[in-house]
């Protein structure tokens, strides 16, 4: 039995309370995106918004953070909330700054940037992307917006990289077309799944080149779109994705076949599995057809719930892609010893990689979701109160600066501490 303990990412413990006394490093922090706000004013204000964001108040939306840090000011709330739903100043190139500062703080080679959605309730009908949806946050349908984010993970630490407001597919239908309008949604724009938007941020990073990464992670809901895993594979990623239960795959390569033509009508020119290959199995009967001596206990350290003692399984499959067989992939079978709950994922990374890697990764998607608790309790992730495309990403934007600056400190404090 393996008994050593694999780490994955600290915990960030940090919060707004833990903050009295330290204006001079959030005013150092701030002035290395200064320079990407183009006006005097945008800089101030974009100041005023972070430090609003870090005040240890029970909500923090734009007025009673005004006043708490400037009293009852009728004209800055309208300023503020005009800088957040509509000012003209551009979020990627803060991004792209705010990526090489994790890269500083965070960076490691076996890095992972983790997927993952988070949903916004929401009253009324007038928010943009509002609808009535699964909700997260809710644990049930009801009226919310959803988002889609990006998330860093190393042996350093975690942060937030990158968010995308999901639009329902009816809202590029034409009964929507004013409250497009209103709402500032770009004309240009089309309907695009949670996992393509989560692909495209992915794009980004990558193309950006500042932020050294090797993994990418995420639940079923972006495990189960092969066109995101092919996505991935070409950015030349190893993604490790949780699957369905009845995600199906091949234990070997199946045989295929164009098909013989009959004489009449076009010649077939499109490979079918051949008549006598085997179907392919689920992959739950799979983990139901090992023997025990497949299956070796291991303990992760998993966020703040401490070791996690499971065992898992390992095995070489053959993916499936329309119907026929596809590349070849590990699929990695993770039983917690504690209730039996089954994981299913599936990985390209290579098949010399050391299990134990495997496993370690397995453990590194929990960061995004403690990225979502303390963005939502402590830093107002959703307490804002715009309602336009451009007012939710300022809003997100300014929330994934705001954790960066926790990040940093932490990082600071913990090298202070260090004997």
């Amino acid at each position: 039995m393996d008994t050593t303990l694999l780490t994955t990412a600290p915990v960030l413990d940090l919060t707004p309370t833990d903050l009295a006394g330290i204006l001079d490093e959030l005013h150092a922090y701030h002035a290395i995106f200064s320079p990407l706000f183009a006006r005097r004013e945008q800089r101030e204000w974009a100041a005023t918004y972070l430090h609003g964001l870090l005040l240890d108040i029970p909500r923090k939306s734009i007025e009673p953070m005004l006043l708490y840090l400037r009293g009852a000011d009728r004209n800055a709330v309208r300023t503020l909330q005009q800088f957040v739903s509509s000012g003209a100043w551009e979020d990627a190139p803060i991004l792209a700054q705010l990526w090489q500062e994790i890269a500083t703080d965070l960076g490691d080679a076996d890095g992972v940037l983790v997927v993952d959605g988070s949903d916004f309730p929401k009253q009324g009908h007038e928010s943009v992307g509002v609808k009535r949806q699964y909700c997260g946050q809710l644990g049930k349908t009801a009226n919310c917006q959803a988002g889609v984010f990006l998330a860093y993970a190393s042996a350093q630490g975690y942060a937030l990289l990158d968010r995308r407001l999901y639009l329902p597919e009816e809202w590029f239908s034409d009964a929507y077309a004013e409250r497009r309008a209103d709402c500032g949604v770009p004309a240009e724009l089309s309907f695009t799944t949670k996992p393509m938007l989560s692909l495209a941020m992915v794009q980004q990073v990558v193309q950006a080149g500042s932020l050294p990464c090797r993994w990418v992670a995420g639940d079923e809901a972006f495990g189960d779109n092969p066109a995101l895993l092919d996505g991935l594979a070409e950015l030349e990623l190893w993604y490790f994705m949780e699957v369905a239960h009845d995600t199906r795959v091949w234990r070997e390569r199946p045989a295929t076949a164009v098909p013989p033509w009959s004489g009449r009508g076009r010649k077939p020119t499109k490979l079918q599995r051949a008549d006598d290959a085997p179907a392919p199995s689920s992959v739950t009967t799979l983990a139901a057809g090992l023997p025990s001596t497949a299956w070796q206990p291991y303990t992760i350290k998993e966020g703040s719930q401490g070791p996690l003692a499971a065992e898992f399984a390992f095995q070489r499959v053959i993916a499936v892609r329309d119907g026929l067989p596809g590349p070849e992939v590990w699929l990695v079978l993770r039983r917690s010893l504690s209730d039996g709950e089954l994981k299913t994922f599936l990985s390209n990374a290579p098949p010399d990689i050391a299990h134990a890697r495997l496993v370690r990764t397995s453990g590194m998607r929990w960061p995004i979701e403690t990225c979502f608790e303390v963005g939502k309790q402590e830093l107002g992730m959703g307490d804002y109160e715009v309602r336009s495309w451009r007012g939710w990403h300022h809003h997100m934007t300014l929330v994934i600066l705001a954790l960066g600056f926790l990040v940093r400190l932490q990082g600071r404090f913990e090298q202070t501490l260090r004997p």
